[in-house]
Order: structure tokens, then sequence, then C-alpha cells
């Protein structure tokens, strides 16, 4: 092995030269650690877990490795140095071997940074050396890209989005009514500034939420995916956050940005893969009056949508209040239903009848609709109209107020306050949570 790519393995892993393991691997850990619902467990593959930037991933791996107590060798892949010494998987493990042989687990973070991550994860899958594997990227636009060929049945694959309400709310502590005003403040402010750990943590997460904006649009979108129109790509987004909850006009978009129509296709097909936004697709079953091409905009977290429009303003003082909850309960439900096994989408008639979403489970289907006051126990036209069509085992109604559960035919309706949607839906499900294969 090269000195100079010794001693930099040896800075990056100081537990090889004597330090405390658990010692070293707290240093990664914040103070004030906020437990997440997706559990890793490492077999013969890659646990590979891709989300936006900075929504917990490298922190969920640290977490792990800390309650497994054994010796890793941790690897970044942005170092230059490591990126030329990862060529092989050979070489490396003869590397491993000889200079890291107490290792029990591996870690690559930002694996995607390598030329043939996949390639490469292969290698060291293939070879069966009881090595636990673990990886992170920033997103999954690059990575899948150079990964999913390689990697099929070779790693389970996780999707890490920003804190849930359920996982921030987790910490909170006292009875049954100082909770239950607990939550309803993190509703509000989750609304204001979304659900990213170093926000919600932060005693300034307006700071944190320009610096997550700006590290997108000019890291990620200009460094990396290589982005000619920075300055277009900003105004999409600009006017993505400023439509959530409505059809998503991508030739408006691309008059206003100035730009042609598939630079904007291409520019919200990244803004989808690295997890910002989410062009919510029409539920289609087969009758004729439905409108079944327009698609819905939302965010995946209300503080980067506030970030680039609508400022910061409290909940309760705002006049797109209504928006806010209904991209809310889209967060969610994108964090609670499986990107592959289930289907997210939202309905709408040619006459103008909507229900906000829909989820589709192995042919069942449960619909949601957003009230951002009280719904008075009262079901819209809109909901009718679905019901009577597609009779979905549930209806929940999500608002300010609980209410007991009716029973409209063979479906149950429920009225649910937002932080008790996740739990409804999970119940709906019905299964564990499997990793989703690469």
């Amino acid at each position: 092995m090269d000195p100079q790519l010794r001693r930099l393995l040896l800075a990056e892993n100081p537990w090889l030269r004597g330090e405390d393991l658990l010692g070293w691997i707290r240093r990664f850990l914040p103070p004030s650690y906020l437990p997440r619902r997706l559990r890793l467990v490492a077999d013969h593959r890659v646990v590979l877990v891709v989300g936006p930037r900075q929504a917990g991933k490298t922190t969920l791996i640290w977490k792990t490795l800390e309650e497994a107590a054994e010796p890793v060798l941790y690897v970044n892949c942005e170092e230059p140095a490591l990126r030329d010494w990862l060529s092989s998987p050979a070489a490396f493990l003869a590397d491993v071997a000889e200079h890291a042989d107490a290792a029990r687990a591996l870690f690559f973070e930002e694996v995607q940074r390598l030329p043939e991550a996949g390639l490469f994860l292969k290698g060291l899958v293939d070879r069966r050396t009881g090595l636990k594997i673990y990886a992170t990227g920033s997103s999954s636009f690059d990575l899948e890209a150079a990964t999913r060929e390689s990697l099929a049945g070779r790693a389970q694959r996780h999707l890490l989005l920003p804190l849930s309400l359920a996982e921030a709310g987790a910490a909170l502590s006292g009875g049954s009514l100082a909770r239950e005003e607990g939550l309803s403040r993190l509703v509000e402010r989750m609304m204001v500034y979304g659900g990213y750990p170093t926000v919600l943590t932060s005693s300034d997460p307006r700071r944190e939420l320009a610096s997550l904006v700006e590290a997108f649009v000019v890291r990620d979108a200009s460094d990396r995916f290589r982005i000619r129109h920075t300055a277009a790509l900003r105004k999409i987004l600009e006017l993505a956050a400023s439509q959530i909850g409505n059809l998503a006009n991508l030739s408006e978009w691309a008059a206003l940005s100035n730009v042609s129509n598939d630079t904007v296709a291409d520019y919200c097909r990244l803004l989808e893969e690295t997890h910002v936004l989410r062009l919510v697709r029409p539920f289609v079953g087969g009758k004729r009056a439905e409108i079944t091409s327009a698609r819905k905009v939302f965010l995946l977290d209300n503080g980067i949508r506030n970030q680039l429009f609508g400022g910061f303003q409290p909940a309760l003082e705002r006049p797109d209040r209504g928006a806010l909850l209904e991209n809310l309960v889209f967060t969610e439900l994108a964090k609670t239903v499986h990107p592959l096994l289930d289907g997210l989408y939202t309905w709408r008639s040619k006459s103008g009848a909507e229900v906000d979403f829909v989820v589709e489970h192995q042919g069942r289907l449960l619909a949601c609709e957003v009230k951002a006051g009280d719904s008075r126990g009262t079901l819209s036209r809109s909901a009718h109209s679905f019901l009577e069509a597609y009779q979905p085992e549930q209806l929940l109604i999500v608002n300010r107020n609980s209410r007991p559960a009716i029973q409209e035919g063979t479906t149950l309706v429920r009225y649910l306050r937002v932080e008790e949607l996740a739990g409804a839906v999970e119940a709906f499900l019905e299964i564990d949570r499997v990793p989703q294969a690469t």
C-alpha cells in the first residue's frame, strides 16, 4: 500500500492505531440522536442507503455500527486518493486483509463518487468475504445509473427521507396531554420548517435551509450533474414550490424559465431522482371520465418549499396554510408507503371531482382527503364520487380534529389529525417493511 494512502486510511480510522472504537464511532453521532424507524440489518448483500443530502443517511449507518460494536473500515469516496484505490475489489480486499484485518464491516460514504461503483461493490459481494458492507449515496440519480445492473440481487436498497412526524415526535416526553400538545406544536413547526434533522435541531433553521438549497443548486446541479442552466433550474424549483398541490404545467414552466420543454422535463426528472420534488401521477382505474395524464407537484420537504417560496411566517397566520398542510400530508405518505410495493397517486375526474391522494397496495385502495379546517363530519361530493366508483377499503380525512369513524357502504371513513396519519396508513398496509432490491 502506498505510504500516503496508508496515512490517510489511519487518519480516517484511528481505531487502527489503538484509539477506542466506540469513542471514535460516537464522534459521528449528534448529541441528541433522533431514532429512525428504518432498521438496517446486514446480510451477504450491500446495505445501500440513498436519499437527499443531510437526510441522516450517514448518521443512521453510524448508529447501526455503534449498536453492533464491531470494527469497521470507513472509506470516504469523496477523497480523490481513496477513489483511485477503489478500482480493483481484489486489490482492495488484499490491502484490507494486510492492514485492517480486524475489520468486520466496510462503510463506503458517497459511493456514487466511484467511477464504477456498481462493479466495485459487486466484486466485493461476489467474493463472499463475510464482511458486512454499508454504503450511502446523496441521491439515487447518478448512483442508480452506475449500480442498477451490476448490483442486481446483490444489494438491499433503502430510501431515507427527512424525519417523519412520528420520528421527530419520539423525543417528546410527559403524559398524554403534554405529548399531544407537543405534537401539535411540532406539526406547526414542520409545516413551516420541514423535517431535515439539522433543521429541526438548529437554533437557526432558516440558515440551515438556505444552505441546503444552495448546496443542491450550486454544488450538485452545477458540479455533479453538469447543469448548464442553473438559473433555469432555480426558476423551475421556485415555480414548483409556488404551485404545490396543483397540476404541473411543464410548458408554462419552460416559457417562464426560457428553456425548452425537453430541458424542463430533464430537470424535473433530476429533481425527482434527487428527492427534492415529486410529480404525482393520477390514479387511473379505467373510468372514461378520468383525467389520466396531468400530474400534481409536491415537494418532499415543507422547509425546502418555504425557502424557495412563501417564507417562514407561522403556519396559523398564513394564507397558504391549506397548501402547506396538503404538502405535509404528502411527505408523510411518501415516507410511509414502499416505493416499489405501493402506489401513491392523486385522483381527478373531468367534471372536476378530486381526491387528494390514493394509496394502492396489492389491489387494495385507501383514499385520503386533506382539510385545513374542521371537516364537520361530512363528506365532499368528490369523496362520494370516488367511493361510488371504487369502494376503497378506507377513506382518511385529515383535519384538525379526530372524530369517530363512520361506515359509507363498504368504506370505513376515519377522521384523523395529520400526526395520526402514518400509523393509520401503516395499519392499512399490514406488511413488514422489506428493503428494496437493486
